[in-house]
């Protein structure tokens, strides 16, 4: 599982962020995305620990704790949901069934 770290400041380094979660266990990884036009930092980040209760102990101290002069949003990450195609209907209803164009 990872942990999903939003409002992060756009200084954040990932040893920042490694240095704090590692006061509740071993941190695994840290993922920082940047824009990838610009290279910068795109405040939220991703860091997996070595076990559920470290996690889980990182999410309920740091959620709405104040670091770097912003309010940090912390918790589980969810899955990435896959983006459309293959056929399959948004709504939950059969298939296409005579609907012709876009939706």
């Amino acid at each position: 599982m990872s942990i999903y770290v939003g409002n992060l400041s756009y200084d954040v380094s990932e040893a920042d962020l490694s240095s704090v979660f590692a006061e509740y266990g071993a941190v695994k990884r840290v993922h920082l995305p940047t824009d990838r036009d610009t290279g910068k930092v795109r405040g939220f980040a991703f860091v997996e620990m070595d076990t559920a209760t470290q996690e889980d102990a990182a999410i309920s101290t740091l959620d709405g704790a104040e670091w770097m002069g912003r309010t940090l949003k912390v918790n589980k990450a969810k899955e990435r949901e896959s983006k459309g195609g293959g056929g399959f209907d948004r709504g939950g209803r059969g298939g296409g069934g005579g609907r012709g164009g876009r939706y």
